[in-house]
């Protein structure tokens, strides 16, 4: 069992930053992929960012290519998601998951992840 709680999200103006983290608890961090998904009011939870046990292999969806970057620290259980240039339509709330792998391949489908965090509220204003 894993647990994920997220941290960092709030309210921010368009073209501002966040910062979101990930802290695990439970098990070697360091097995695990991770990724971030979100999930706006009235919407499927969608795909944003994951990345693969090592931090070498990241994939994007193409909404936040560009704007976003994911990365990891395995020695502090962590995953990190720094937004920049955020907009409106970033505004969900962005769940942190885990998923046992040691492959290079990065997750991609909400199914295909086993530990999902509470969520953070993330609140873009135009």
């Amino acid at each position: 069992q894993v647990q994920l709680v997220e941290s960092g999200g709030g309210l921010v103006q368009a073209g501002g930053s966040l910062g979101l983290s990930c802290v695990a608890s439970g098990r070697t961090f360091s097995n695990y992929a991770m990724g971030w998904f979100r999930q706006a009011p009235g919407k499927e939870r969608e795909f944003v960012v994951a990345i693969n046990w090592s931090g070498g292999s990241t994939a994007y969806s193409d909404s936040v290519k560009g704007r976003f970057t994911i990365s990891r620290d395995n020695a502090k259980n962590t995953v990190y998601l720094q937004m920049n240039s955020l907009k409106p339509e970033d505004s969900a709330v962005y769940y942190c998951a885990a998923k046992p792998s040691q492959l290079w391949r990065v997750p991609h489908g909400p199914l295909e992840y086993d530990y999902w965090g509470q969520g953070t509220q993330v609140t873009v204003s135009s």
